[in-house]
């Protein structure tokens, strides 16, 4: 018997196998309609904790049922996400606090085809679904009135270096505020986004409340840590648009209460976490940013957006299966016989 060989893509070559940054807001939408559309099945995450609390291991299984009914472009596969936060402490191994791994398996017989770090794609379909966000409730300025967009950016990590592209893509002219408790890592995305395409200025801020002070836009990918539900409505624009990407680490609950429309990636994946006390206190989503796209739902004349989204095992497999085709075609990997 004849078995289909395995390709492993490393990070380096996921990186060279990645689609342009219009294509992954293209990957991200369509994931967030599939979410809606019943196209989709998402089960819960599964998780472990084999190091009590602080550590966590958490399997996100995805399917996507594609258009042929044979099933021959359906989307098959998983996401395991291991986290262990003492790594990067003082005495740990010196490796990533969370590390990540992709299986695609075939839809049709249920080989493992490929395996992909997890890490580059992470970073890259979350800022895209973040930019998917943006480009639809961000306020449209207009030529008109001659002001840019004002973005606040909370955290400095890989997140926050991911998301800099997309929002010079999707907001050209932003002048962007950066705020990082670890001011050397502030200064070095600084850096970075003043020679990213769109972003016209980019300064650190000395907070995190003057980082998103007179933004139209604010987006927070800091570090789960001590700081919990700080930023409240007196920290923003009455008409910002707000996308946390940390859960509820900044984004006060208030925020996501008042807001004119509160929006979530998946509405049952929010609903549990909310049950697990990840979100106390917030409400029910107004509706799922896929369903949004769907039913062209616009911003509110006033009133806050809130975007919300925790990640999704099938966006993972959404961009894994564009890298991995784009990185056969190349020749690039390594191809492990069975």
């Amino acid at each position: 018997m004849h078995l289909p060989p395995l390709r492993y893509l490393s990070a380096d070559d996921i990186v060279a196998s990645m689609p342009p940054v219009e294509e992954r807001l293209h990957l991200a939408e369509m994931t967030l309609v599939a979410l809606a559309d019943g196209s989709a099945e998402l089960p819960a995450k599964i998780g472990i904790h084999p190091r009590g609390a602080s550590s966590f291991g958490h399997a996100m299984p995805a399917h996507l049922r594609g258009l042929d009914p044979e099933g021959h472009d359906d989307l098959v596969g998983m996401k395991w996400v291991v986290g262990h936060p003492t790594n990067g402490a003082p005495g740990g191994p010196g490796l990533p606090a969370i590390y990540a791994t992709i299986v695609m398996n075939d839809p049709l017989t249920g080989f493992p085809r490929a395996i992909l770090d997890g890490g580059p794609i992470t970073a890259a379909r979350t800022a895209a679904v973040s930019g998917v966000a943006i480009r639809r409730f961000a306020m449209d300025l207009g030529a008109a009135s001659g002001r840019r967009h004002r973005v606040g950016l909370i955290g400095a990590g890989v997140q926050g270096r991911s998301h800099l592209e997309v929002i010079g893509h999707v907001l050209p002219g932003a002048d962007l505020q950066v705020f990082d408790r670890d001011h050397h890592r502030a200064e070095s995305l600084v850096l970075a986004a003043r020679s990213t395409a769109g972003i016209a200025t980019a300064h650190v801020a000395a907070g995190a409340r003057e980082a998103v002070h007179a933004a139209d836009v604010v987006v927070t990918v800091a570090s789960f840590g001590p700081v919990h539900q700080v930023m409240t409505n007196d920290w923003l624009e009455p008409d910002a648009l707000v996308v946390p990407v940390d859960y509820a680490t900044y984004c006060a609950a208030e925020v996501a209460r008042d807001a004119g429309l509160f929006l979530v990636d998946e509405i049952g994946q929010f609903l549990a976490n909310r049950e697990a006390g990840l979100f106390d206190d917030y409400p029910d989503p107004t509706t799922s940013l896929g369903a949004a796209i769907l039913d062209g739902v616009e911003r509110p004349a006033s009133g806050r957006v809130v975007a919300t989204h925790l990640g999704t095992g099938l966006a993972d497999l959404v961009f894994g299966r564009a890298i991995a085709r784009a990185a056969e075609a190349a020749g690039r990997g390594t191809v492990i016989p069975r």
